[in-house]
């Protein structure tokens, strides 16, 4: 009978369909066997077809079809990988843009915020007294304690991963960048200058700094992403377009997915340390040793991955393997 005479090679197209990884001869053996299989299948649907035996050697064949097509399980080994060295190898190799990025934002909210509390009649014409005194007394504060902890943390991780991604999305545009930069910023050098005016700029701190340090690097890393990701097509080198577009997109995938890690942290400080009784020096501590916990990663893992000949792109080898081959 068939399955008499084929059980052990169906047993063995099994086990090179489960396995991780296969070499040139187990691959070439794998579609061998795919094709007497899908053989076999098309014989016992003939002749006498056995529902149970159909269902199995077609389940084999679509576990030997997926193996044989080049798909990859997610594994541990794969998200060590992309943490350890394709996404520090990114940031690293586009550190000057996200720096400069952060650079200018922090230069143009100081100015700003700077010339707000020097001209304070300025925030007659965005807020009303009444507005003014509710957002310096009750509301910048309360609004780290009116959500449970955990809530919370969930909800600003949530937002600032979509401004994040905003900032990704739309960089192959570029203007729309500088305004989502600029509307961020801005925020943030009007409600600094309202508090430092009415004698809260301890409390500005103490409740900006825990978790925005490391909130405001992100949104800049995703800034200036997006921006090279302009710079990409409007100036591609000896690239084609199209290709440097390309890889450059592909980082920036990347970094959107890291960027998710490094956002669901602040968000961590923003529920659970912000809004903590402790004292403001030990809060504020919290967010510096994160933000420099962030540049030492960037700063070691990816300046040791690039100088391997990482760039956080997709390697070669898994671009190639993309493409048709000749059989």
């Amino acid at each position: 009978m068939l399955v008499e005479r084929r059980h052990r090679a169906w047993a063995r197209l099994a086990e090179l369909a489960g396995r991780r990884r296969l070499d040139g001869p187990a691959a070439d053996e794998l579609l061998d066997g795919y094709e007497r299989t899908a053989t076999d299948l098309s014989a016992v649907r003939s002749a006498a077809p056995d529902p149970a035996l159909v269902s199995h050697l077609s389940a084999l064949l679509a576990r030997a079809r997926w193996q044989a097509s080049g798909a990859r399980t997610v594994s541990w080994a794969v998200a060590g990988r992309f943490l350890v060295e394709d996404f520090p190898a990114a940031l690293y190799r586009l550190r000057w843009w996200w720096g400069l990025t952060a650079l200018g934002n922090v230069v143009v909210g100081l100015v700003l915020g700077g010339w707000l509390y020097a001209n304070p009649v300025v925030e007659n014409t965005l807020l009303s007294p009444q507005q003014v005194d509710q957002l310096v007394s009750v509301q910048f504060e309360g609004y780290y304690h009116e959500h449970a902890a955990a809530s919370f943390a969930t909800l600003v991780w949530v937002n600032n991963a979509w401004v994040a991604a905003q900032a990704l999305a739309f960089g192959v545009l570029g203007l729309p960048v500088l305004w989502v930069l600029w509307q961020n910023i801005s925020n943030v050098a009007v409600i600094g200058s309202l508090m430092h005016q009415h004698g809260r700029g301890e409390v500005f701190w103490g409740m900006i700094a825990p978790h925005g340090l490391l909130e405001l690097t992100a949104v800049f890393v995703a800034a200036g992403v997006g921006l090279r990701l302009c710079w990409a097509w409007v100036a591609p080198g000896p690239r084609s377009r199209l290709s440097s577009l390309g890889q450059e997109g592909r980082t920036a995938a990347g970094v959107a997915l890291g960027l998710v890690l490094v956002l669901l942290v602040s968000g961590v400080i923003e529920g659970f340390v912000t809004p903590s009784p402790l004292p403001t020096w030990a809060r504020v501590l919290i967010g510096v040793l994160a933000l420099a916990g962030f540049l030492v990663y960037v700063f070691t893992l990816g300046r040791s991955a690039v100088r391997r000949g990482l760039t956080g792109d997709v390697e070669e080898d898994q671009l190639a393997d993309t493409l048709p081959t000749a059989g």
